[in-house]
């Protein structure tokens, strides 16, 4: 089937979903939301997964970083 085609077919198949998705309730409808996003989201980054444990950075003890952000500042109120 060509990109066009496929791309039709599913156009079509979410035009047939309106109808039902109008007729939810909202809390419902912020259910199926919640969920497409979640879809897109997994979708768009497979490589991470619902139940991983991934590091983030974290400023905390990290001295010379905090001492750019108050010169920073110091500045800021000079000028002001």
């Amino acid at each position: 089937m060509s990109s066009a085609a496929n791309s039709t077919a599913s156009i079509s198949n979410a035009t047939q979903l309106l109808p039902a998705l109008r007729a939810l309730e909202q809390h419902e409808k912020l259910y199926i939301i919640q969920f497409l996003a979640a879809e897109l989201s997994r979708q768009q980054h497979e490589f991470l997964l619902p139940e991983g444990v991934y590091p983030v950075w974290s400023p905390y003890d990290s001295y010379e970083a905090a001492e750019v952000m108050l010169q920073a500042i110091k500045e800021k109120q000079a000028k002001d």
